[in-house]
């Protein structure tokens, strides 16, 4: 009889060694499928958040949107948010927004480089190929004709160097945005190897989104004021301030000729706006354009 005693008794443990195994393994896979679930659930709610704030821009810029397009003196307006960042917020302290404004003509538009063939546009042309040969001069690009030709088929609408953004301009031909232009030039440096582009100040140059066949040309950049008028960098930098200084004045004191045609003779209504906010304990953006009196092209470009 004791035989089998001695049989039950070696067996019991190996069960419950096996059913600890069992245990053990069942725990780890319901332990990853929990973290699997946190961390879903945890994007979710994230989505959500950035579906609120984009809810509440929305709300946002439409007050802004009714209060500019009810401000009779733009040029008060602009002056002043061209100036300064603006910051907003409630009595009761609950909302808050920062808005920004900048020219949105405030350089020469690069799909000028495209009007080579237009008599109307000649001047425009002749602007952004100076800049241009400029640029080779100073900079020492390796093969400028390659990254004029890489931007000319973008601009003509033909095969795309770089897939065009996600927007509500996707469907026009010409460069819409920096981040389209800055696509292109990343490309040229590939392929021909010429790290040297990465030194030039492109957003400084040239401007993307404006419509206007003039320069706002008392508020472009002391870099291209360099360039257009063939005047020491250094020199500009320490006496040309945007917005103050009169571009036509300061040109003709530095022995330059200035070419009205070129430049705006009145207050240009052509203004790209920031707002900055924040919502549930993050900060959001987005943007939106004003040309002549119509805010229009939100654009919500979420988390920052």
């Amino acid at each position: 009889m004791d035989k089998p005693e001695y049989t039950i008794a070696k067996r019991v443990p190996h069960r419950r060694g096996f059913a600890l195994l069992i245990t053990l393994s069942v725990l780890a896979v319901i332990i990853a499928l929990t973290g699997v679930l946190l961390s879903y659930f945890d994007e979710v709610r994230k989505d959500a958040n950035t579906t609120k704030a984009l809810i509440q821009g929305n709300l946002y810029y439409a007050d802004i949107r009714k209060i500019f397009q009810n401000f009779k003196k733009k040029k008060t307006l602009y002056t002043t948010l061209y100036a300064t960042p603006v910051p907003l917020s409630s009595p009761d302290g609950r909302f808050s927004l920062m808005l920004t404004c900048r020219p949105l003509a405030n350089g020469v538009n690069i799909n000028w480089l495209g009007m080579g063939n237009s008599q109307e546009m000649l001047e425009q042309y002749n602007a952004v190929q100076k800049v241009f040969d400029a640029i080779e001069q100073r900079y020492n690009l390796e093969d400028m004709g390659r990254l004029q030709e890489m931007l000319l088929e973008e601009i003509g609408g033909g095969e795309k160097f770089v897939q065009k953004e996600q927007s509500r301009l996707r469907q026009k031909n010409g460069i819409i945005s920096y981040k389209q232009f800055e696509g292109i030039v990343s490309r040229y440096q590939l392929e021909v190897d010429d790290q040297k582009a990465g030194r030039v100040p492109w957003s400084k140059l040239f401007v993307f989104g404006a419509t206007s066949r003039v320069i706002d040309g008392d508020y472009i950049s002391a870099e291209l004021l360099s360039l257009l008028f063939d005047i020491d960098l250094v020199t500009v930098k320490e006496e040309w301030v945007e917005g103050q200084t009169k571009l036509k004045t300061f040109v003709k004191e530095h022995g330059g000729t200035y070419r009205q045609d070129l430049f705006a003779k009145d207050f240009l209504e052509e203004a790209e706006c920031e707002v900055q906010y924040g919502y549930a304990e993050e900060r959001f953006r987005f943007k939106f354009v004003d040309i002549q009196g119509e805010v229009k092209d939100f654009e919500f470009y979420g988390k920052q």
